[in-house]
């Protein structure tokens, strides 16, 4: 586990169609989580011209400004930025390394990642927490 003081806590990137989404579930998360705010999360939404869709270019520069050397784990929405991130990966040098696509739903697994990050935790625990969220029930 890293020190949530020293400025190694995982980045969290989340990729969505929508800049918008990506923006709103990335404040939502933090706001949430409580010392969210100190974790390192980054919306990667739309494309570079503001349209919908997912831009390898945004994700990529997201996933640097978030990078603090402990890993990053990244959310996606669905279909396109799902092929996106598994590119990016695979082409081995666009992203930082440790950087890991995290099978979670998108919103509840934002949150989780985000408030477990804020512990200190390791990229294998949030990974874990954000895959989790699927079994949350509603009802």
């Amino acid at each position: 586990m890293s020190e949530v003081g020293d400025g190694k806590l995982v980045g969290i990137v989340l990729v969505s169609h929508s800049a918008a989404v990506a923006s709103s579930v990335a404040q939502l998360a933090q706001g949430l989580s409580g010392a969210g705010a100190s974790v390192p999360v980054a919306p990667a939404g739309g494309t570079g011209s503001g349209d919908l869709g997912t831009s390898a270019e945004l994700i990529a520069a997201a996933a640097a400004s978030v990078d603090r050397g402990v890993g990053v784990a990244v959310l996606t929405d669905l279909g396109s930025a799902v092929l996106t991130v598994k590119a990016l990966l695979a082409e081995g040098d666009e992203l930082p390394e440790n950087t890991r696509l995290v099978d979670a739903p998108f919103l509840e697994g934002a949150v989780a990642a985000v408030v477990t990050a804020s512990t200190g935790a390791d990229l294998d625990a949030v990974a874990a927490a954000a895959s989790e969220a699927y079994g949350y029930r509603k009802v």
